[in-house]
């Protein structure tokens, strides 16, 4: 068993493919084949089936070890890493997930600030709901995450809060205030925002004993504004979430403060290689 067949078993676990894989690779359809038909020899175990069907798919004990796969392909990365760092070099690939919101807002800063200080870094970024993010960092498919939530199989660093503002139409009843307090909000129809923003709403209504009354939901921001702006409620958002405003479409602060908390995960902090460090400390300097 060498490096080598891992890392191709693992491209093809990602791919689905063969084919895709040895394009990743550099290496011909019929060599990836070759590479994981030896490791399944080796090992003695079957881990994928070629269905003509369903295409490439992982056995139980294939996914299972794809898990371990990455976490030994991690650990002979950040050990080049650490020869790197001694020889006063920074070189290696930091995987990094994020939601949608976080991934426009923070990472083009913290990548640039990077990339001018060590060039020879390379990133793989990845988004998606938070979900999925908390998926990848589970099963180590990428170094770090940025979410606002908590997983108890991740280990945090707190990292940055975001304010929650209210967000209405100019011929709403309430803009003319100029605070907007929750009590404010009992019974008023809301349109709530999923990704992240409805945990802090829910548990500030339950606090102030308010009413909260949910008319929509919805999964992204431009479909909240544009209700909002056909007269169909009021919305509690990130402020983060906010780049524009369509005409007629206001905000105004809330109060108490809702404040959601944005963190940075990781799978563990021991385990964590050098370059994804150089990321965790980047970010907290910059934000």
């Amino acid at each position: 068993m060498t490096i080598t067949q891992l890392t191709i078993f693992l491209k093809v676990a990602e791919t689905g493919s063969f084919t895709k894989a040895g394009k990743v690779l550099h290496m011909t359809q019929p060599a990836v084949s070759r590479a994981i038909s030896n490791l399944e020899a080796e090992l003695d175990v079957k881990l994928i089936i070629r269905d003509r069907k369903n295409g490439i798919m992982l056995t139980d004990v294939g996914k299972r070890l794809l898990i371990q796969i990455r976490e030994i392909l991690q650990g002979f990365e950040k050990m080049e890493q650490e020869i790197a760092a001694e020889k006063g070099l920074e070189i290696g690939t930091i995987r990094i997930g994020a939601f949608p919101t976080a991934s426009a807002f923070f990472l083009p800063k913290i990548l640039r600030a990077i990339e001018q200080k060590y060039p020879n870094l390379q990133f793989e970024l990845y988004e998606g709901i938070m979900n999925q993010v908390e998926e990848w960092l589970v099963s180590r498919v990428i170094d770090v995450g940025i979410i606002n939530s908590s997983n108890e199989e991740l280990e945090m660093i707190p990292f940055y809060q975001d304010k929650m503002i209210a967000v209405l139409r100019d011929d709403h009843p309430l803009q003319k205030k100029a605070h907007i307090h929750i009590n404010d909000l009992d019974q008023v129809p809301l349109i709530i925002c999923k990704g992240g923003n409805e945990l802090p709403i829910v548990h500030i209504f339950e606090e102030t004993k308010t009413t909260l009354k949910v008319k929509f939901v919805v999964h992204n921001t431009n479909a909240l504004l544009n209700m909002i702006q056909e007269g169909l409620g009021v919305a509690i958002i990130s402020e983060l979430s906010l780049t524009t405003l369509p005409p007629n479409v206001q905000i105004r602060d809330v109060q108490p403060n809702i404040l959601r908390e944005i963190n940075l995960a990781v799978p563990s902090l021991g385990d964590t290689s050098l370059a994804a460090q150089l990321f965790i400390d980047t970010a907290k300097k910059l934000f």
